[in-house]
C-alpha cells in the first residue's frame, strides 16, 4: 500500500555521510527522513576500514574538511563515553597513523607533506629511522623514516553509522528504492518518490555515495561519480602487534592519481577485535565485485614488506567495495544551484567515513539558513559544468 510522507528533509542513503548528514539536520531541529535501497551502511561504508585520516591529505580544502571532521568526531566519541558506553558504539580507537618511506627520496617527499599539513593545523612528528620501532616494534628493518600522526583514528563504520543514526531520531526507511527527485513546475525539489509511496520535503540530500550520480540523475542534474574498487584483506585475530595505522608513503600518491590503472601500496592496521586489515588497491573497473588474485597477492606481498612476522599469518578473507570517485578528488558537498532545493553530499572516494561529520555538519548548518563554518566553494556540485563551459 501507497503512503505518503511529509518532513522537512529527506536523506538518501543510509552510510556514515547519510547518518551524520541525519543527526546534525536532527540537531537543528528539522524533522528528518532517511531512505535507503538496502540497509543500514549496505555498500560503500560497510566495505570501509573506519579510517579517520588527517595523515593522507594535502593542505588546502579537503584537509580543512578533514580537521573538522576530527573535531566532530572526537566529540562524538566524547559522548559515547559520557553515556557511560565506552566508545564501544562506535568502536572508537585514538591509535594515531605512521606514514614510512622506504628511501630518502620518499622521505623528503613526506618530509615537505608534513610542513604544510603542519602550518595547515595538523600535529605531524617526524620520525628518525632508527626509532621507528619505538612505535611499531615489529616493522621491518631499512626503513629510511617517517611521520607520526596522532590525530589519525578508527571507529567500526557499520557501527558508527548506525549508531548515529539510531540518536539521530530521523525516521528509518530501509528497502525503499527513490525512483525519483520530484521537483515543482518552477523546478524547486518537492521530495522523492519511492516504491512505497512518495515522501514530501522541501529539501533532499544526496548521500547516496557512489551512486550518487545516479541519484543526482534522477533529479535531471549531472554529478561525474565513477566507482573505484578497492579490496581488503582481513587476518585470523592476533593479540595488538600493530598499534597504528600503518602505510607507506606510496600511498598518498595512489589517492590522488587520476590513474583507472591497478594500484596497490600497503596499508596495515589493527582492530579492537583482533583481526589486522590490510590494503590498498585502487582501480576503476566499473561495478564489477569479481575476486582478483593478483591484486590481493599484492596486498599481501606489500604488507609482508612493512611486517614481516604476516608472513606466518593466515589471512581469513577478503572483500571488495567501491569509492566513489570524483574527477578533481573532491567530494560535492552543499546545495545545487541547478535544482533549488537538491543538496550534495557525496564523491569522498576513500575518506567519507572520516569525512563524514563535517560533511553532515556544514549540510545541516546550510540547511538551517546558516553560513557554512568551511567555504563551500571548492565542492560546488556544478563545477564541472563549469570547468567544460
Amino acid at each position: 500500500m501507497n503512503t505518503r510522507l511529509t518532513c522537512d528533509v529527506v536523506v538518501i542513503g543510509a552510510g556514515m555521510t547519510g547518518a551524520a548528514c541525519a543527526l546534525y539536520a536532527a540537531r537543528a531541529g528539522l524533522d528528518v527522513t532517511v531512505v535507503d535501497r538496502g540497509p543500514v551502511a549496505g555498500g560503500t561504508t560497510g566495505a570501509g576500514e573506519g579510517n579517520l585520516l588527517v595523515s593522507d591529505k594535502e593542505p588546502g580544502a579537503e584537509l580543512e574538511l578533514a580537521l573538522l571532521s576530527h573535531r566532530l568526531w572526537t566529540e562524538l566519541a566524547e559522548e559515547t563515553e559520557e553515556t557511560g558506553e565506552t566508545g564501544k558504539a562506535i568502536e572508537y580507537e585514538a591509535k594515531g597513523g605512521l606514514v614510512v618511506a622506504s628511501s630518502e627520496q620518499g622521505l623528503a617527499a613526506l618530509t615537505d607533506l608534513a610542513a604544510g599539513q603542519r602550518a595547515a593545523g595538523v600535529v605531524a612528528e617526524q620520525v628518525p629511522a632508527d626509532h621507528l620501532r619505538d612505535l611499531e616494534p615489529h616493522l621491518a628493518p631499512g626503513l629510511a623514516g617517517g611521520v607520526h600522526y596522532p590525530q589519525d583514528s578508527q571507529v567500526m563504520p557499520a557501527l558508527a553509522a548506525a549508531h548515529l543514526l539510531r540518536v539521530s531520531g530521523a525516521r528509518l526507511l530501509t528497502g525503499r528504492t527513490v525512483t525519483e527527485v520530484l521537483r515543482t513546475a518552477d523546478g524547486c525539489v518537492r521530495g522523492v518518490r519511492t516504491g512505497h509511496g512518495d515522501i514530501h520535503a522541501p529539501a533532499v540530500v544526496n548521500a547516496a555515495g557512489t551512486w550518487g550520480g545516479e541519484v543526482a540523475a534522477l533529479a535531471g542534474v549531472s554529478l561525474p561519480v565513477l566507482p573505484r574498487r578497492g579490496f581488503v584483506l582481513v587476518t585470523e585475530p592476533l593479540p595488538r602487534r600493530v598499534r597504528h595505522k600503518v602505510y607507506s608513503a606510496d600511498y598518498v600518491a595512489d589517492v590522488a592519481s587520476d590513474s583507472a590503472a591497478l594500484q596497490t601500496s600497503p596499508v596495515v592496521e589493527g582492530t579492537a577485535a583482533g583481526p589486522i586489515l590490510i590494503g590498498a588497491s585502487r582501480e576503476r573497473v566499473g561495478f564489477d565485485r569479481s575476486f582478483s588474485l593478483p591484486v590481493v597477492r599484492a596486498l599481501a606481498e606489500g604488507a609482508v614488506r612493512l611486517f614481516p612476522f604476516l608472513s606466518e599469518v593466515r589471512a581469513l578473507r577478503t572483500y571488495a567495495g567501491f569509492r566513489p570517485y570524483m574527477p578533481d578528488h573532491l567530494p560535492a558537498i552543499g546545495p545545487d544551484p541547478r535544482a533549488p532545493g537538491l543538496f550534495h553530499a557525496c564523491g569522498h572516494e576513500g575518506a567519507g567515513i572520516g569525512l563524514a561529520t563535517g560533511t553532515g555538519h556544514l549540510i545541516a548548518q546550510v540547511l538551517g539558513g546558516k553560513a557554512p563554518e568551511t567555504d563551500l566553494a571548492p565542492f560546488r556540485p556544478d563545477r564541472f559544468e563549469e570547468e567544460a563551459a
